[in-house]
């Protein structure tokens, strides 16, 4: 027997406390990406369930929105405030010497008495062509509509220069709502007939005449800024739902924008 004394020999092993390569650390960013994810779509759908007047309210309210001036508010709760601009649009236009339409005293402006206002001066300068012209109130706003009659079309068939009938519309409406500061948004629409060229079909038809609309508008008037949507749908608005192919579902639809009143 060796008299060398026995070496001890002590063996540390390293543990691995974050499991390395097959760890559980990248579970947590996966989970903060999936779950911003699902919140983004959640937010596209919403939005999907959002009616266009209020989106186009939503987006007139973050043009101007400054977080150093408004952080803490809602839009909600001062919705009114997008259109409060009424009476500095008055005393401009009146400093200015312009001459303001008939309408009421803009501040006490609201979709039903615009309606009212817009159906008397339709009645006053274009009663021989007021059955073409078609107003109504709808959540949000008012929808003047105008549409096509047999021999008296707004648009020649697959042209999108206004005819002379459509300027003349056009020029009383420019003139009637060019003082007031309410968004404005203009729809193109077209029969089912089938429109088709080399270049073109229903969609871009329609989208041309709401522009060409847009422009005459502007011609009379209307402060282009405005715009909250310029958009043409072809023939998938119908007016005129049981007969798709009827003269009146092509038109062109301008619609003003007013806040909801409690």
């Amino acid at each position: 027997m060796s008299d060398q004394k026995s070496k001890i020999i002590i063996k540390r092993v390293k543990k691995v406390t974050g499991g390395g390569a097959h760890g559980g650390s990248w579970k947590v960013a996966y989970a903060d990406f999936v779950t911003a994810m699902m919140a983004f779509f959640l937010l596209l759908w919403l939005l999907s369930m959002v009616s266009t007047e209020k989106r186009a309210r939503m987006a007139t309210y973050f043009k101007s929105f400054s977080i150093f001036e408004k952080s803490g508010s809602s839009f909600m709760d001062k919705s009114s405030d997008l259109f409060s601009e009424t009476g500095q649009s008055y005393k401009h236009a009146k400093h200015e010497g312009q001459q303001l339409s008939t309408m009421p005293s803009m501040p006490t402006m609201n979709a039903e008495t615009f309606k009212e206002a817009i159906r008397e001066t339709i009645e006053a300068k274009l009663g021989d062509i007021k059955d073409q012209i078609m107003v109504d109130v709808f959540e949000g706003g008012v929808r003047i509509q105008l549409v096509d009659k047999a021999g008296k079309p707004m648009f020649d068939v697959g042209s999108s220069e206004p005819t002379g009938l459509a300027s003349r519309i056009m020029q009383v409406l420019g003139e009637q709502i060019k003082a007031l500061p309410n968004p404005v948004s203009v729809e193109g629409h077209t029969d089912s007939l089938a429109f088709r060229s080399s270049t073109r079909g229903n969609w871009e038809l329609s989208t041309e005449r709401a522009l060409a609309a847009k422009k005459q508008l502007e011609s009379f008037g209307m402060n282009p800024n405005r715009l909250t949507r310029v958009a043409g749908y072809a023939d998938t608005v119908p007016f005129i739902k049981e007969d798709p192919e009827d003269p009146r579902n092509r038109r062109i639809s301008i619609i003003l924008l007013f806040p909801e009143t409690k």
